[in-house]
């Protein structure tokens, strides 16, 4: 029996409001125990600790819950492991200008003080993140709950840290690397975003140390690190400087001799062929300084201020050197001219200043080996398989053209780099602990790169390096990964080639790709722009599930989606249909049980088709959600709830339900209740929350929707027959209600309906149909036959197999009638076309599977019968002009 009934008016925040924390108090989000059950386990992408959630994190994270919440009503042993990550560079900028704005730096807090404050960032910013979490409905294991600075992923940390070096794999040297001086650390490829800037190249003359007149000209767009120029280079095949190759030149403005060498790195087609080689300011002159012996000379400070070596420019920022320095050359006669350009300059992804490249000694890993063995992993049956399968291209070429990874960072909040140097001998130990007498050992200060702990995340959060643990054993590798197309380099790159080291398997079978989320216009949400959509807000005014409904309905994988708040407002409005059905379905059910099974002797026509077109609607749906085909899914119960199941069935099934027949009504009762309830099972995965209230308040057995069985299909509602009579039905309505629209005909008039056959085999079902037929024609003369009188003065319009007639003489306009039968045949005539078309494409006939092919046909011979029935009319209606 229903404990209450469903309030007349769809209130989404009324609907939400403490659903989440039942289902938490009864804990039916943990995996089942059920070690007969299949495993399935997704690691939640951990957002960083940086700020609120985002759209894109709505999206991704509505998708892993879907599978997640479809897995574990299939029977599945699910675990959804949440987490976040502690984003290092990020989180660290944030807080840094948090304290800026009361006037201090991390330097005036120290170190300890510092954390300190970042761990009270990390707390206050992690709760509103789950708050998130549960506001989206999330249905995660808050009971294994992880962050990539707690004990056990520090573990895994240091133990992957030890052993990649001591296999050779973690080395540490003096490199050129991306510098970002507001936050000082070295940043990875990957963290500098590019982007055009104006700038200039500035020409400048080196004259020969020798006195001979004139000198080499020098094209730079970075003057101010002259002061850290060895040399010039010029290439040995070029016939303008081949007298000059080992003579000295003076660097203008700091007055030191250097040599001229020749290098195949000066291209002798790009401006006058001699370039200036900075070691310490530039990785291509870092090169260049290595095969020729030259010495490193930095002239700039971390924080971008100029040093020593800048003689009188020491202190200024590296901008205003080179200004004052331009000035100064331009006295001196020095600077030939500057042309104005526009250039790609790297800018901090996090910080958002101009990366310098500075020579700084740093810590690697030794990228070829492990690229090499995820590259060749990807041919074995152990490969991560890409969905969309075009974006296995895109980590094969990252994997391919990957340079040494630069993994630390001169940053305080982080996994502290686990080695340790001798106060007294200078001598390195890298280890798991600190060495025993840790008095005489200083620890480095630098911490790794927030990648080296994000990339162990979906084994180190299962236990890992205790291969023992339970989790580990259980679920992992794990099923799938849930993540956008911007972050393959960044993360899934990074965490298949570390889980095929550590682990000898691939870390997730599945790694499904989807797009952004852009504005209206189809522009990136940005702060700059101001165009960005807080899904708090959504879900505050359309609550959870119609966000949910939208984004998933975007969801193509790999495609790019964009946000519409006239989108969500049409989800609100299907489920507002899907609460009215209900409401319905709920008023009428009176004493129906829940274990009542339908009883397909007792089906009429309308039960034995919604009984098998819900067969084919759940088979649709669990194979396109095995498919992650998620857009199309929603299509399929789209159609079937609305234009089916709520137009049409529950119409029909009034015919009954306001009859005498007893044992009909009975029958129809358990009939509604049980299609309504393999529907909400079938959106549950997509919308939780309504769901959820719905079905608690019709008959059921359980204590929640979460945990019930999700639908599979029953070889005994199945009938292709009935489904075919049925549509034939439903096309007669269409026709005679699209008739009284062309007329201005209100269904409260009466009207005549006659119904020519071309197709014999129709009459049974028009006529043993009329009591249903007639409740949305409302006929007061209703003929069903092959060879029927029909008059020339009436409305008609064609369907598969029949004509249909209104006479409505009075209202009939003969040349409107034949014109829109005659639109209506250019229409046919196109279908025909096209059908044509396909059919005799060899390539289609090849490939399309054989049902495919013949049900293209079958519509074309429904198209070319209605073409000739279209036809015919329209002669009629000529002659009778």
């Amino acid at each position: 029996m229903m404990t209450e009934e469903l309030a007349p008016k769809f209130d989404p925040q009324a609907v939400e409001a403490g659903r989440y924390e039942k289902w938490l108090e009864q804990g039916v989000f943990k995996p089942s125990g059920d070690k007969k059950a299949k495993p399935y386990s997704i690691v939640i992408p951990p957002p960083n600790v940086t700020g609120k959630l985002h759209l894109g994190h709505a999206w991704d994270t509505t998708l892993q819950d879907m599978l997640i919440r479809q897995k574990r009503m299939q029977g599945f042993d699910t675990l959804w492991l949440p987490g976040m990550d502690h984003a290092g560079i990020a989180t660290q900028a944030k807080v840094e200008a948090k304290l800026r704005k009361e006037g201090i730096t991390r330097y005036d807090l120290g170190r300890d003080k510092f954390v300190e404050k970042v761990w009270e960032w990390k707390d206050e910013f992690a709760a509103t993140i789950k708050t998130q979490w549960g506001k989206m409905g999330l249905s995660l294991d808050y009971s294994r709950e992880r962050f990539t600075l707690d004990a056990g992923l520090s573990k895994a940390v240091r133990k992957v840290f030890v052993d990649l070096y001591n296999k050779g794999l973690i080395y540490r040297g003096e490199y050129i690397v991306n510098w970002d001086p507001q936050a000082r650390t070295a940043l990875s490829d990957i963290e500098v975003i590019h982007e055009d800037d104006k700038g200039a190249f500035y020409h400048l003359i080196y004259k020969y140390a020798d006195g001979t007149p004139g000198g080499i000209e020098i094209a730079t767009t970075r003057p101010e690190t002259m002061f850290g120029d060895t040399a010039v280079a010029v290439n040995a095949h070029d016939a303008r400087y081949q007298d000059v190759i080992g003579k000295t030149v003076i660097v203008p403005g700091v007055g030191r001799e250097i040599p001229i060498i020749a290098d195949e790195h000066a291209d002798p087609e790009f401006g006058t062929g001699a370039v200036k080689i900075t070691p310490a300011h530039d990785p291509n002159d870092f090169q260049v300084g290595n095969r020729h012996d030259l010495p490193r000379i930095n002239c700039m400070n971390d924080d971008g201020t100029m040093n020593e070596n800048a003689g009188k420019y020491q202190g200024q920022d590296r901008f205003e050197c080179r200004d004052n320095l331009v000035k100064d050359l331009q006295a001196s006669g020095d600077l030939i001219k500057i042309d104005p350009i526009v250039h790609s300059v790297g800018h901090s992804e996090r910080t958002g200043v101009q990366v310098e490249a500075r020579l700084s000694t740093q810590w690697f890993v030794k990228m070829k080996p492990l690229a090499e063995a995820s590259i060749k992993n990807q041919a074995t049956d152990n490969k991560v398989n890409f969905v969309p399968e075009r974006f296995e291209h895109t980590f094969l070429n990252w994997m391919n053209n990957i340079h040494d990874w630069v993994i630390s960072r001169q940053l305080w909040w982080g996994h502290r780099i686990p080695a340790w140097y001798n106060k007294t001998t200078g001598e390195m130990y890298v280890g798991m602990e600190a060495p025993k007498d840790a008095d005489n050992w200083e620890q480095d200060p630098d911490v790794l790169d927030t990648w080296f702990s994000s990339a162990l995340w979906p084994f180190s959060t299962m236990g890992w390096p205790d291969t023992d643990a339970a989790d580990y054993q259980r679920y992992y590798p794990t099923d799938t990964l849930v993540t956008g197309y911007d972050i393959i380099p960044f993360w899934v790159a990074r965490m298949i080639f570390q889980g095929l080291e550590f682990t000898g398997q691939r870390p997730f079978k599945n790694t499904l790709i989807h797009g952004l989320i852009r504005d209206e216009q189809g522009r990136k949400m940005s702060k700059s722009l101001g165009n960005g959509i807080d899904p708090m807000d959504v879900i505050d005014k359309y609550g959870a599930d119609a966000l949910r409904w939208f984004l998933v309905n975007g969801s193509t994988p790999g495609q790019d989606t964009r946000f519409s708040w006239k989108a969500i407002g049409a989800s609100w409005n299907f489920i507002n249909k899907i609460w009215n059905m209900s409401r319905f379905v709920l008023m009428n059910l009176e004493d129906t049980k829940a274990d009542a099974q339908p009883d397909p002797s007792t089906f009429d026509l309308s039960d034995q088709w919604i009984f098998a077109r819900l067969n084919q609607t759940i088979a649709s749906v669990t194979a396109k959600f095995d498919k992650f085909e998620f857009g199309e899914a929603e299509r399929d119960l789209y159609n079937f709830i609305w234009n089916e199941l709520a137009d049409w069935y529950i119409e029909m099934s009034k015919e009954v339900l306001y009859g005498e027949d007893e044992t009909a009504k009975a029958a129809k009762r358990v009939n509604l209740r049980y299609v309504l309830d393999q529907v909400l099972r079938l959106l549950h995965p997509i919308m939780p929350f309504v769901t959820e209230k719905i079905w608690l308040t019709m008959p059921h057995i359980g204590e929640s929707i979460v945990t019930a069985s999700y639908p599979v299909t029953n070889t005994a509602y199945e009938n292709d027959d009935a489904i075919g009579q049925m549509e034939a039905i439903i096309d007669l309505i269409r026709a005679v209600r699209g008739i009284r629209t062309d007329v201005n005909a209100p269904l409260s008039s009466p009207i005549d309906v006659q119904i020519k056959l071309q197709d014999a085999s129709l009459e049974p079902i028009f006529k043993a149909n009329f009591d249903f037929i007639d409740r949305f024609v409302h006929s007061k003369g209703y003929e069903v036959g092959t060879d029927l009188d029909t008059p020339a003065l009436a409305a008609s319009a064609v369907i598969n197999g029949a004509t249909i007639y209104v006479p409505l003489a009075e209202l009939i306009d003969l040349d409107e009638e034949i014109a829109k039968l005659t639109k209506d045949a250019k229409k046919l005539e196109q279908e025909i076309t096209r059908f044509n078309k396909k059919l005799g494409n060899a390539g289609f006939l090849a490939k399309a599977p054989a049902a495919v092919v013949d049900e293209q046909k079958q519509k074309l011979a429904d198209a070319q019968a209605k073409l000739d029935a279209t036809n015919a009319r329209i002669q009629e209606l000529q002659a009778a002009k």
